[in-house]
């Protein structure tokens, strides 16, 4: 049977005011609308691929990752936990997508006992810290909107927790839910899914309840995974049955990486692979609200390199060369 896990430490955490760096964009900034979304996603061009780019101008591979990888809107991650500089990272980086009146993507991944003490470990140290720490992060939001991936694989992977975890876990995201629709009523805020190859619609949706998606806008799937975007358009819509198919909750995909789909069982920087379709709040689809780079194309799984790392060999191939 298929081993039904997600990736681990998708994206590098934003630390400390990045220096503004030029990045030639290969698309044009065109507005789009689907689901409960419309506008343009913003592009940040700190991200590690942009940085690479900007500091390797005559690396044979950096037209391809410039073109094809770091021109793309990709989601922001707060994967390291930093109380005191939570607020001023989170402001200049919404602040930065305000100016240019775009969307920004932020991945909070700050769960205690994250991905069960795997590559990805860390996060808050109690729940309580968690807490404080998703305050101060909601705070920091501003009032426009913007996208909320909360806490990936924390509730798809709760192996490593007990039935008393479990729902100290889902207490708290609920609890995460509920606070950032307070301090920042714009933001869209998702819960974790899994993907389409891991649980059945039927658990990810009593999962989903427990940790208050009623409350959210919706789910994602598929987050640093490989799997078709039409396999996930489908576990999606039954999820949303499973939830009784509420119209005020959608499905958020992460297609970074799954031009090619999956490599079989293999989840860990697997070759072959492609990126997927573009970032887009114009899915097509009434089920789906966006199609996001949630995990940054070309930052390493755990095998490759330490997971989050840039490997521009990665992101070259998975561009295409």
């Amino acid at each position: 049977m298929l081993r039904r896990r997600t990736l681990q430490r998708k994206g590098a955490a934003l630390t400390g005011a990045a220096a503004v760096l030029t990045v030639v964009w290969a698309l044009g900034s065109v507005p789009a609308a689907a689901g409960s979304l419309s506008g343009t996603l913003y592009r940040d061009p700190t991200t590690q691929a942009a940085r690479w780019v900007s500091s390797n101008p005559n690396d044979s591979r950096a037209a391809l990752i410039r073109d094809r990888i770091a021109a793309q809107p990709m989601a922001r991650w707060m994967s390291y936990y930093e109380p005191s500089t939570v607020v001023s990272q989170v402001s200049s980086y919404v602040s930065a997508a305000k100016a240019q009146s775009a969307v920004p993507q932020l991945v909070v991944y700050q769960i205690p006992n994250r991905d069960c003490g795997g590559p990805s470990a860390g996060g808050a140290p109690t729940l309580q810290a968690y807490q404080t720490w998703i305050e101060m992060f909601a705070g920091a939001l501003g009032g426009d909107p913007v996208i909320v991936i909360l806490e990936p694989d924390s509730l798809a992977l709760w192996t490593c927790l007990n039935n008393q975890q479990s729902s100290e876990r889902t207490a708290a995201l609920s609890k995460a839910v509920t606070t950032i629709k307070a301090k920042a009523p714009q933001a869209k805020v998702y819960l974790d899914a899994g993907h389409s190859a891991w649980n059945s619609p039927a658990v990810a949706a009593d999962r989903l309840r427990a940790a208050g998606v009623l409350k959210s806008d919706g789910f994602y799937s598929n987050v640093s995974n490989f799997h078709y975007t039409n396999d996930e358009i489908n576990f999606g819509r039954n999820v949303l049955a499973a939830l009784g198919n509420n119209s005020n909750m959608h499905q958020v995909i992460d297609t970074g990486r799954n031009g090619n789909g999956p490599a079989g069982s293999q989840w860990c920087d697997p070759s072959g692979r492609k990126i997927g379709s573009a970032p887009t709040l114009n899915t097509g689809q009434a089920t789906v609200d966006a199609f996001l780079w949630v995990k940054p194309p070309g930052e390493a799984d755990g095998c490759a390199a330490t997971a989050g790392t840039f490997v521009p060999d990665l992101a070259y191939k998975l561009a295409g060369g």
